[in-house]
């Protein structure tokens, strides 16, 4: 087995086609990717797109940081999945700060976009959690829908 190239510069992050892609390291020394799932909430693993990411950057495709992977992850939830909850209440408070900053014409304080970065942390951690229980054979905590049509509940 030969030592990956890039195995320092794993987990890598991605904007690609405007979902969240990462790229890891398997046990075997390759890779892997992970894609972002609008329609179950999930970030699924699909190694398709590897070598697209790493080296056809372009318009479709950029890097980013592990906090804009979050950021861009949660963004991209928030608009497309609905249900009750923390996760949604989190996802309330976020708009509230939005909205607030456009009702009074103007751009978001720092300290605004330090509480949307912890709020976004918060939901991606909590989505995480709630997968991985389901993932134990657990029942849902909560029940949510994809409004990009589908279901967001998972086959049993």
């Amino acid at each position: 087995m030969s030592e990956n190239p890039l195995a320092d510069e794993l987990p890598m992050f991605f904007r690609y086609h405007g979902l969240t892609y990462r790229v890891d390291g398997t046990p075997e020394g390759g890779l892997t990717g992970h894609l972002l799932n609008l329609r179950t909430g999930r970030i699924d693993e699909d190694a398709s797109h590897v070598h697209e990411v790493l080296f056809a950057m372009g318009e479709d495709v950029t890097v980013l940081d592990e906090a804009g992977y979050v950021e861009l992850t949660e963004i991209k939830r928030s608009r497309a999945l609905r249900g009750d909850g923390p996760i949604f209440a989190l996802y309330d408070a976020i708009q509230a700060v939005y909205d607030k900053a456009r009702e009074e014409s103007r751009r978001l304080e720092p300290e605004e976009h330090a509480l949307l970065r912890s709020m976004w942390t918060r939901t991606f951690a909590l989505w995480a959690q709630e997968f991985a229980r389901r993932d134990a054979g657990e029942p849902p905590s909560f029940e949510f829908r994809s409004l990009l049509g589908g279901t967001a509940v998972e086959p049993g």
